[in-house]
């Protein structure tokens, strides 16, 4: 972990490590926990390496690297015995009282353990209580550090030395795990790539750091991580980036936007792709990521238009006038934002608009937590709107998901001809992740009943009555196909009609597709079944709790606890029903795990099938599970049968 006050540099020291921690041949899942203020509140950045895939973060911290107080004070608590402290040995006279970005509630809490443990209020007295825990101590004197790093390169004005803090911190940590440090200087090249003279310098302070740490600590920590290989090759991203590849990939080439955390991240991402090779997306000369190939009298470039729109609602209507027109679109958005949209939603809905709607559900309700997670979004998409409409509500469990589910949502929104919602969160986009490159083997764009030809003398009925729902759609601009729009309810060419028979002819169309959709859509694209499937004792949950929870099946099996199965949701609505009857037909005990606080897929699951669960595992205190947390909730549920129980961890 490695914390320190926003614009510090803590996001940048923790990609970093992990970009040069994974170049040494680990796989990588960080998770980035911020304030929603802009600067000077406390942020911190967890990153777990492993030399198998990790998918999730754990509790406890082996290395903790800070480079102001408020870090230790917060976080000296969570090191591990065995574990160490990098800390700035200047800082430890600071005392609690001091640090007026801690709150209150915090600060109480932390005097009391100081308490307790018989010492004052100093960052000296965490230490030495960090140190009676078996906690390695390892002091720095940055400024010392800083001083002989301007020596080296020349540069003697303190305002710039102290920029390289934060890479000094990661130094220090890959010293003491006996890192090669030649890795940060390919971390380093990586995040600075434009700027050689950034790279030298922080890559000349980690040198110093690196050596500082290796001639005045002797002791051998119990973890390092040796350069090794790794079998398959991959790639680090974090949630919002591989989204916007995917939709690069999957055809998208309008997007829309009001900016809001934390799904303005994707469009920002995509506005710095708008242009991209037809055959490829370079990202230097290292890496290329396949593309699929589309219509060359764009001269062998692609291009993506990405509009920040006065508000939300702007930005759902112009997704739909671009759809309207022939192209894949899609807009993006948080839970707020998307309460804006509801109206834009019906239009589409009424008037059989492909459009993709992706979602990344934060803390709610009104503003809520803006910059934390939550998954307390799942009914309001599914009924959201007056009247009824069909659409289709799916939700990713991890980044490999979301990549090739974000494809797949503009298949079945041309497929179907209705809405998409693809719901993500906070914990998704704001994570980063080793996964393998995805592979476009698989990857089809299915356009539906797309028409591309003249229909000159021919009568276009755009909301023809067909056997299964599904009329031919042309776009605006195809000659000889007239059609008209309208908000009302419409006959087969879109004129307003208040028709009695017309109005429940219509209604039996647009809504006979949600029995079309739970019929076509393959069932390992519905849900995911993971361990065994004759267990009495099953899990079920949807999102991004997929990766807590497998990695928590796996630390249960090695404790011989099981066996159980879990149900991963990927679909939501339509909901499949009848999959979950089957599955679940035998289950003694269902436990349902979620991030939100009535347990919303429960509920769902109640309503279409009229199975209830059995034991809610939830939490809604804005940070993402942990694994360890999950496995501790789903033993606390076995040993006990506790009916609910509420997780409260993370700072």
């Amino acid at each position: 972990m490695i914390g320190g006050a926003q614009g510090s540099g803590v996001d940048s020291s923790a990609n970093l490590f992990s970009y040069s921690i994974a170049s040494a041949g680990y796989y990588v899942f960080g998770k980035r926990e911020y304030y929603s203020n802009i600067k000077g509140e406390h942020s911190y950045f967890n990153v777990v390496a492993s030399d198998a895939p990790v998918r999730s973060t754990v509790d406890n911290v082996h290395i903790l690297a800070s480079f102001d107080a408020e870090t230790v004070f917060r976080h000296a608590w969570e090191v591990e015995p065995g574990g160490g402290i990098v800390y700035d040995a200047a800082l430890e006279n600071e005392a609690l009282r001091n640090i007026p970005t801690i709150e209150g509630r915090v600060k109480e809490e932390i005097a009391e353990r100081l308490k307790n443990e018989n010492v004052g209020e100093t960052l000296r007295d965490v230490l030495t209580v960090a140190k009676r825990r078996g906690v390695r101590l390892y002091p720095l004197p940055y400024m010392e550090l800083l001083k002989k790093t301007g020596e080296l390169i020349g540069e003697q004005q303190l305002s710039v030395l102290m920029r390289m803090v934060n890479t000094m911190a990661v130094a220090a940590s890959f010293a003491i795990l006996k890192a090669d440090i030649n890795r940060l200087h390919r971390g380093l090249s990586y995040a600075f790539r434009a700027k050689k003279a950034v790279v030298n310098m922080n890559f000349t302070a980690c040198q110093v750091t690196y050596d500082y740490v290796k001639n005045n600590f002797s002791d051998d920590f119990p973890l390092n991580v040796p350069n090794r290989q790794i079998g398959e090759d991959l790639i680090l991203v974090n949630g919002t980036s591989i989204v916007g590849i995917a939709k690069i990939v999957g055809g998208c080439r309008f997007q829309t936007y009001y900016p809001i955390t934390p799904a303005a991240d994707e469009s920002v991402y995509l506005e710095d792709k708008q242009v991209f090779n037809l055959d490829s997306v370079s990202d230097g000369d290292e890496y290329e990521y396949p593309h699929l190939a589309e219509n060359k009298t764009l001269s062998g470039k692609g291009h993506i238009l990405v509009v920040q729109s006065e508000d939300e609602l702007a930005a759902i209507d112009m997704a739909i006038g671009a759809s309207l027109a022939g192209v894949r679109s899609a807009t993006s958005t948080s839970g707020p934002g998307f309460s804006l949209m509801v109206e834009g939603l019906g239009w589409a809905g009424m008037n059989e608009v492909p459009v993709v709607i992706t979602i990344y559900q934060r803390g709610g309700p009104s503003t809520g937590l803006p910059t934390r997670h939550e998954q307390g979004d799942l009914l309001f998409t599914v009924f959201a709107g007056h009247g009824e409409i069909p659409r289709i509500v799916m939700a990713s469990g991890d980044m490999t998901e979301a990549f090739y589910d974000t494809i797949k949502a503009f298949n079945y929104a041309e497929k179907f001809q209705v809405p998409v919602i693809h719901l993500l969160d906070k914990a998704l986009a704001n994570s980063t992740q080793t996964i393998p490159i995805p592979k476009l083997d698989d990857v089809l764009l299915d356009r539906g009943l797309f028409i591309n030809e003249h229909l000159n003398g021919k009568t276009y009925k755009r909301f023809q009555f067909t056997d299964n729902g599904i009329s031919p759609r042309a776009p605006l601009g195809t000659r000889g196909g007239i059609f008209w729009n309208t908000g009302d309810e419409h006959d087969e060419l879109g004129h307003i009609s208040e028709d009695p028979i017309i109005r429940t002819q219509m209604m039996d169309k647009r809504m006979g597709k949600l029995q079309l959709i739970n019929q076509s859509i393959p069932l390992n694209e519905k849900i995911v079944v993971y361990g065994d499937d004759k267990a009495e004792d099953w899990i079920v949950s949807w999102g991004s709790t997929k990766g807590p929870i497998l990695d928590a099946l796996e630390m249960l099996e090695e404790e011989g606890v099981g066996p159980i199965g879990f149900l991963q949701l990927k679909i939501l609505w339509p909901f499949p029903s009848e999959l979950c009857l089957e599955i679940l037909k035998s289950a003694k005990r269902i436990i349902d795990v979620e991030q939100n606080y009535s347990g919303q897929m429960g509920e769902l699951m109640a309503m279409k099938t009229g199975l209830r669960t059995t034991n809610q595992i939830v939490k809604y205190n804005g940070r993402p599970f942990t694994s360890t947390e999950v496995r501790d909730g789903v033993k606390e549920v076995l040993l006990r049968n506790t009916k609910r129980i509420v997780m409260n961890r993370g700072g």
